[in-house]
């Protein structure tokens, strides 16, 4: 692949056809000027002809007219000859920042048309780890995204694990897949465009973790929350929750809950702050022989 420098010509286009375009607007601006000039020169002397009375009102007023129509004319061309230039310009395409050349669009030779793409560059930089994510792990992503470290990515062919931090998460699924386009920023990783990697859940857990369902995670404010439950008075409220890594359907918390406090399980996407419930028990089959008609 091939290497364009930011602030550097990246492709040159025909110049021949911009420079006369700019040449000929350069020439109406100069006839623009001095057919301005010449009507201001005129007008000078039929003001002085019109103080002496020698010319009427209306004489003196097709004068003035004349001269705001060649100022009027002046700018105009003024206006094209400054677009002409910077089209002239537009001969050398630059590129804003250094980067890897993806794709060539066009051909030595070629017509172009405005706005036709010639070049793609992917910028130099932090690389991104693009992977999808299947519909039953985006609450989890969610809850890590922006963790420094909260993913693992690891090339093909290579056996070194690389952190790597959620950065953008789709909003909505792919209508064929079912699965939401993901990216995380591996940093100054030594990886090449194209290239396969395995991308896993790997942030360390410290000290004693809490396991809860994946359906007891909510989001609130940009935060992953769950619903505690107050015993006297059977009402809940929001808890903020650091999630550290899932397993499963379970996830797995590194801050937030203590031992022994009651969780919303279900229906945690639908609960307000104060809202009062009830502990779900679980129906007891009747015990005994099944009775008969």
């Amino acid at each position: 692949m091939s290497y364009a420098e930011g602030a550097g010509p990246a492709v040159k286009l025909d110049p021949q056809d911009l420079k006369l375009g700019a040449e000929a607007a350069k020439a109406g601006l100069l006839a623009a000027q001095t057919q301005y000039e010449q009507a201001e020169a005129d007008a000078r002397r039929y003001r002085d002809l019109r103080a002496q009375g020698f010319i009427g009102a209306a004489e003196m007023e097709r004068r003035e007219t004349a001269v705001k129509a060649a100022k009027a004319q002046w700018d105009q061309a003024r206006a094209q000859a400054s677009a002409q230039g910077n089209q002239a310009q537009y001969a050398s395409l630059v590129a804003d920042r250094s980067g890897v050349v993806t794709s060539v669009d066009a051909e030595p030779g070629q017509v172009l048309s405005a706005g036709m793409p010639v070049l793609r560059v992917a910028y130099d930089g932090p690389r991104d780890a693009v992977f999808a994510v299947p519909e039953q792990q985006v609450q989890v992503l969610k809850a890590l995204q922006g963790q420094v470290g909260a993913l693992s990515v690891q090339l093909w062919g290579d056996g070194t694990s690389y952190p790597a931090t959620l950065r953008e998460l789709a909003a909505a699924a792919d209508p064929q897949t079912r699965t939401f386009l993901a990216k995380a920023d591996v940093g100054a990783m030594p990886t090449k465009l194209g290239q396969t990697a395995t991308v896993t859940l790997a942030r360390p857990v410290k000290g004693p973790a809490l396991r809860l369902p994946l359906t007891a995670l909510a989001e609130a404010k940009g935060k992953s929350v769950v619903w505690v439950l107050d015993s006297p008075s059977m009402t809940v409220r929001q808890q903020a929750v650091v999630v550290a890594t899932a397993d499963g359907n379970e996830v797995i918390l590194a801050s937030g809950l203590k031992a022994g406090e009651v969780v919303v399980t279900a229906g945690a996407h639908v609960l307000t702050p104060g809202q009062k419930v009830r502990l779900y028990k679980e129906p007891v089959a009747p015990s005994g022989p099944a009775a008969s008609r």
